[in-house]
């Protein structure tokens, strides 16, 4: 029971303000918390993640992706956070950075490439936030359009927020976002632990506090753990499932998880058999008051239920996940409103 009254006290933080629809005589089904109810936690519409912003469109972490997603109405916006060499979180999602950046065309860092975690690369830990800032973002998916390569910088966290608190500005609106710590105990182990420096942004932003429009997530479990008593933020336990301790939380129960968060993050097929049934995990989260966020569904990759992107969030919505985190966040957010429409029109 306090599980579920703290979903219902933190909820409302999910969401993020867009621009408002053109009044109908329905209810309004592209705002999200419209009637009719839905099968999430509180009976909320499920929130639209943007997955490394509108990374289906714009290059992963990029400022104009985040935009774009913002401005396709996203609820939620979700960076990726790696270490630089001096102790600031950046906002990439791999360690290394030939793939995503513009790294390889810079003959100053030319001598810089080294082999780390089995791979020779530039890496994110070896450059300062100044450095990084200094290099352009790419796509990394090679059937995806580079045509907004080289534009953007890598973002360090406070830019990242900085940009937010801009968009907040032009639309009077609180904007909720989603960061990923992405492998600590892995910096920890370079002498780069993610946690201070995370308080330390939450702190100076006046996000280190219940309510506040941030969630953190990691697979890492004993990092979540680490940071469950240093602050009331909602936290959230990513979950692929199997048998890689790095992808299953460390093989820790549902129980266990919902000691120290508030939420999951299974993989789609986690909540999903393929025939569409759900596998019961969604039910035995909700009965520890979890609040669930899926990853992650892309228009242009195939669906692991139904035979398209709009059957797959179709199915996802039914089930009664709270979020889905998605590279194309006009496709989620279409589907959501269609669904409205038709439950209203009942």
């Amino acid at each position: 029971m306090i599980r579920i009254l703290l979903a219902a006290a933190i909820l409302p933080v999910l969401t993020a303000c867009t621009e408002p629809a053109p009044v109908s005589q329905a209810p309004d089904a592209s705002t999200p918390d419209a009637a009719p109810a839905w099968a999430t936690l509180t009976g909320q519409a499920p929130r639209v993640i943007a997955h490394r912003g509108a990374s289906g469109y714009r290059p992963e972490n990029a400022e104009t992706a985040y935009r774009l997603a913002f401005e396709q109405g996203a609820d939620i916006l979700e960076p990726d956070l790696m270490m630089s060499a001096d102790g600031q979180l950046i906002v990439r999602h791999d360690p290394y950075l030939s793939t995503s950046t513009d790294i390889a065309d810079r003959p100053e860092f030319a001598d810089r490439r080294r082999t780390l975690m089995g791979r020779e690369d530039w890496w994110v830990m070896d450059f300062t936030a100044d450095e990084l800032r200094a290099l352009r973002v790419r796509q990394v998916f090679e059937d995806r359009s580079s045509d907004y390569d080289d534009r953007d910088p890598v973002l360090p966290l406070d830019d990242f927020f900085d940009l937010v608190d801009a968009l907040e500005a032009a639309c009077g609106c609180t904007i909720t976002t989603e960061p990923e710590i992405k492998l600590p105990a892995e910096h920890v182990a370079m002498g780069l632990d993610p946690l201070p420096a995370l308080l330390d942004v939450l702190e100076r932003r006046g996000l280190n506090r219940e309510g506040a429009p941030v969630i953190i997530q990691s697979f890492d479990a004993p990092f979540l753990q680490r940071l469950r008593p240093v602050t009331p933020v909602t936290l959230a336990m990513l979950y692929g499932g199997g048998d890689d301790p790095a992808f299953n939380a460390g093989g820790l129960s549902l129980e266990e998880i919902a000691q120290f968060a508030d939420a999951v993050g299974p993989h789609k097929s986690v909540l999903l058999n393929p025939d569409g049934s759900s596998t019961g995990y969604l039910e035995a989260a909700r009965a520890l008051g979890l609040l669930v966020h899926t990853w992650t569904v892309r228009d242009d990759r195939p669906p692991h239920v139904g035979e398209s992107v709009e059957d797959e969030l179709r199915a996802l919505y039914a089930l009664g996940v709270d979020g889905v985190f998605t590279d194309q966040p006009d496709t989620a957010v279409a589907v959501r409103a269609a669904m409205a429409d038709e439950a209203a029109a009942d």
